[in-house]
């Protein structure tokens, strides 16, 4: 058991052992410690308690395996894997070239909770799709906005694969229209092929097994 799963539980066996005190000797509460010890067991810590739960919740959320925890998710995740390093978030998992464990949150950043007011909303939204309403098919799920290279340039920005590359020099406006998010890295036949989830199905789709 990991040191923050025994100070998890800890906390909470406090919690829990300090609020039946206070509930089975209400007679505690009538001096000044007693109530004190009613505030910290009633209130103090089990605001505690709820504000790192969400906070852990939250940091859980960016990881890779609960994206992929919705049914609709998992052709997406299944993409990460093509056998065809045209696909670019393939390419970027099976390479190393973000952390495998946030591969989605990497490239989406401010995706529905982590970004703003709408984002959030939008966020909120899709839980009550997923519980109450109709979940779309995989390949009709399609981004609220285009994709912003601000996502693909705090990385590749000062790369020099990025800056030297001969096809970023063909035309001398393409990487100041890109670094302005005016000419998108995902259109034009530069790399237009990401998830594609759509041709997962066909019968010549092949998938890179990760060595054990």
């Amino acid at each position: 058991m990991s040191s923050a799963i025994v100070i998890r539980v800890s906390f909470i066996a406090i919690t829990i052992i300090l609020a039946a005190l206070v509930a089975f000797r209400a007679d505690l509460t009538r001096a000044r410690g007693g109530k004190i010890l009613a505030f910290i067991a009633l209130f103090l810590l089990p605001s505690l308690a709820l504000l790192r739960g969400f906070s852990m919740q939250m940091e859980g959320s960016t990881s890779t395996q609960f994206c992929l925890s919705c049914h609709v998710m998992q052709d997406y995740g299944r993409s990460l894997h093509m056998d065809n390093q045209s696909y670019l978030a393939a390419a970027h998992f099976e390479n190393g070239r973000i952390p495998r464990e946030q591969a989605c949150y990497t490239c989406h950043t401010f995706y529905t909770m982590f970004g703003g007011m709408n984002d959030k909303w939008r966020g909120l939204h899709h839980v009550y799709i997923q519980y109450l309403g109709k979940v779309p098919e995989p390949e009709k799920i399609k981004l609220y906005q285009p994709f912003n290279n601000r996502e693909c340039l705090h990385c590749h920005g000062p790369a020099r694969s990025y800056l030297e590359n001969k096809t970023h020099h063909e035309n001398p406006d393409t990487l100041p229209l890109a670094n302005a998010n005016k000419l998108s890295c995902m259109t034009s036949k530069c790399h237009d092929v990401v998830h594609d989830v759509a041709d997962l199905k066909s019968k010549d789709a092949t998938f890179w097994k990760e060595p054990q």
